[in-house]
């Protein structure tokens, strides 16, 4: 009688209970243990989307997918093939969860809420008899030896508290690690990791008359790290201590590592009206003065900017509030044009928040097999989900990701038994 095979995960996030799940429904003979350091399990997946989860996204292409991930792109190029967004989606209905799509392609649990994601994990790993061991952190990963007529030739799986775990196989899904030291563990395995940098945060612009415009929203703005190449497009929110919203979070990921080498001391340009050039803007400028000349200037906001911004740009252009257009002197019309297209805002320091953070860094991928998720390393180590260095954008990216890695272990462990 063959010995029963036994797989540990590191780890109760998305990537570690999609990974185990999926192992325990392929093979029945798989003996599969979760284990999580923390007393919480699936934590991201129930604060995500404001507690509703953001599953994934609703992008059918993996070239267009993978332009939403600023590091790991051509490694989810390949994962991507194996199991995709379409896979996720039918793997959830499957199970009587349904999705839906909002119209930023954004999709979540009809229920609107994160625990109708937990709920179908935590029973489906009931249901396959996955084991769950909570507060237990690994310290320690010992290679099961080389003696091919040892009896036990397993991995040894440390904890703080001198507990051992033996596995034939390892899944290492724990997250991104935000501190260096914290990678030692898995160092001493042989693999090498990005340093870990934050990624996904809104940009602070200390003692700004802008955060007197806190709670204002704008659908199309054009924002610019000077000095770099990196530059979005998108919406975004004024804050009280700064620009937060899709189009700063997304820069912030894009440029996370040369923002970390900034130290977080930076300039952007904004340019309020993305579609707008500054000559585009000069034109649109003459033509009300001369259609709306006797109107005074605050009363009539060509661009439809919110009234309270509008005024804003005026008062920084030094413009007379009750002055009519047609009295409007040319300077004062090039510099608002100018404002409008190009302001400036020194940023210095960022805002992130601790339930949702990402970070940009992890495990190097040339030294794992983005078809199987396996180390080139250690044979039957695994890894998946943000303990690698792949991170994406918001809006359900990182989650597809974490599904997908997990998929792949799955997948792959079960060839290995079958073979």
């Amino acid at each position: 009688m063959m010995e029963q095979k036994k797989l540990v995960v590191i780890g109760g996030g998305a990537a570690g209970f999609f990974c185990a799940v999926n192992a325990a429904a392929t093979d029945t003979e798989l003996e599969v243990t979760i284990i999580e350091k923390s007393g919480k399990l699936l934590s991201k997946v129930r604060v995500s989307g404001g507690g509703r989860c953001n599953v994934t996204h609703s992008c059918f292409s993996i070239a267009e997918m993978i332009k939403k991930y600023p590091r790991g792109e051509k490694f989810l190029k390949q994962a991507f093939h194996h199991f995709f967004t379409n896979n996720t989606i039918e793997w959830f209905e499957k199970r009587n969860v349904k999705l839906k799509t909002e119209a930023d392609g954004r999709m979540f649990p009809e229920s609107n809420s994160s625990e109708t994601i937990i709920n179908c994990l935590l029973h489906e790993a009931n249901k396959y008899d996955v084991e769950i061991l909570m507060n237990r952190e690994i310290v320690k990963i010992e290679k099961p030896t080389e003696k091919e007529n040892e009896k036990e030739n397993r991995f040894q799986v440390i904890s703080k508290d001198g507990f051992v775990l033996e596995a034939d196989f390892i899944c290492i899904a724990c997250g991104g690690f935000h501190r260096p030291d914290q990678y030692s563990w898995l160092t001493k395995l042989g693999h090498s990791f990005e340093s870990p940098v934050p990624s996904l945060f809104t940009f602070n612009v200390p003692k700004n008359p802008i955060s007197g415009l806190m709670g204002i929203s704008l659908e199309n703005v054009h924002v610019k790290i000077n000095g770099t190449k990196f530059s979005q497009k998108g919406s975004m929110l004024i804050t009280h201590w700064g620009f937060s919203g899709p189009v700063v979070l997304k820069l912030s990921a894009f440029a996370a590592r040369d923002l970390s080498e900034m130290n977080y001391d930076f300039s952007i340009s904004v340019n309020w009206l993305a579609d707008y050039h500054e000559n585009l803007i000069l034109e649109k400028l003459k033509l009300v003065r001369h259609e709306f000349a006797s109107k005074k200037i605050i009363n009539k906001n060509p661009f439809n900017l919110p009234q309270r911004l509008w005024e804003y740009h005026l008062q920084q252009c030094g413009i007379n509030l009750e002055i009519r257009w047609a009295d409007l002197p040319a300077k004062q019309q090039n510099q608002l044009a100018k404002q409008l297209c190009s302001q400036q805002f020194h940023v210095k320091g960022k805002t992130t928040f601790k339930e949702e953070f990402v970070t940009a860094g992890g495990i190097k991928l040339n030294e794992v097999n983005a078809n199987t998720m396996e180390s080139k390393i250690v044979p039957g180590l695994f890894f998946a989900g943000e303990i690698l260095d792949v991170d994406g954008i918001t809006g359900g990216f990182n989650f597809q990701h974490a599904w997908t890695s997990g998929w792949i272990v799955a997948s792959s462990i079960k060839h290995y038994i079958e073979n």
